[in-house]
């Protein structure tokens, strides 16, 4: 075995998602992030915000006193958009490892897979794929896939606008989460199945979304995103998150990148992991 290709195997896969993650981006300080979280609290203290997203789903408390109505299961609501965060917004199960404090605006941070991959499935692909200003992917790099739901008469197509209606101006919102680990890997699983849509049971539906993947964690929580760093979502959202990974071959993830029906290219920067009890529901 030649001596570089020892030092990989003695490499661990944080490292290397790490090194992934960070784009060669210069990471902002612990105090960007702590101001932030500060502004978070400054701005949604008494104004009777309701709990917001993402968080440490194995950690069950949370103070937030709003409350809502679970949505219906998936199944009984029309899916009406899937997308997808660099690295993962959620904290917990096979994806604990702090990817770092990234850019201070939603990139190159969150959460990577915990556990390790072959040689062969790390090794990189020529060319990143899913690519924007804020970098690509590759094998190794790890996502968390949204696919929202609504309750209103809607169809499936591009940003959250697509879940709300004319007709029903507050629908309830439902995400289906899970988490994938970029695979160099043609025998991995296939994105594009993965996000297969189609009709079922009267219902737009995401035809293939993981059972298998552990007991999701359910909370009621917010929508996401960097956008609400220092600020609260005024959106409610019955959550349902997966705590085990699937390994994803990272060409299929490129193709649909380059043509879909939600006009999705790249992926989204993620949310600081929302930590005050105040700003969690509990998770009974």
């Amino acid at each position: 075995m030649k001596s570089k290709q020892l030092l990989w195997l003695l490499v661990p896969l944080c490292t290397v998602q790490n090194a992934l993650a960070s784009g060669g981006t210069e990471a902002v300080s612990d105090e960007v992030i702590k101001a932030q979280n500060a502004a978070l609290i400054r701005a949604t203290e008494g104004k009777g915000f309701g709990p917001q997203s993402p968080r440490d789903i194995a950690s069950r408390a949370g103070s937030n006193a709003r409350q809502f109505s679970s949505a219906p299961a998936y199944q009984a609501m029309n899916l009406c958009n899937i997308h997808f965060h660099a690295n993962a917004e959620h904290k917990g199960g096979e994806y604990t490892t702090y990817a770092g404090n990234g850019d201070g605006k939603g990139f190159h941070t969150g959460y990577v897979y915990s556990g390790t991959l072959s040689p062969a499935e790390a090794h990189h692909l020529d060319k990143d794929v899913c690519s924007s200003e804020h970098g690509g992917l590759n094998a190794g790099s790890t996502i968390e896939v949204h696919y929202v739901h609504s309750t209103a008469q809607v169809m499936a197509g591009p940003t959250l606008g697509a879940c709300l209606s004319e007709s029903i101006s507050n629908p309830q919102l439902r995400v289906e989460a899970q988490v994938l680990v970029l695979v160099n890997d043609d025998k991995a699983a296939d994105f594009g199945k993965l996000v297969e849509v189609g009709m079922r049971n009267g219902y737009q539906q995401a035809l293939n979304i993981p059972g298998d993947t552990g007991r999701p964690v359910q909370y009621a929580g917010s929508t996401t995103g960097p956008a609400y760093n220092e600020k609260g979502s005024p959106l409610q959202v019955s959550w349902s998150v997966r705590p085990n990974i699937i390994k994803v071959n990272a060409s299929s993830v490129g193709k649909w990148c380059q043509g879909n029906v939600f006009k999705e290219d790249h992926a989204h920067g993620v949310r600081n992991l929302v930590t005050d009890p105040s700003l969690l529901s509990e998770i009974k």
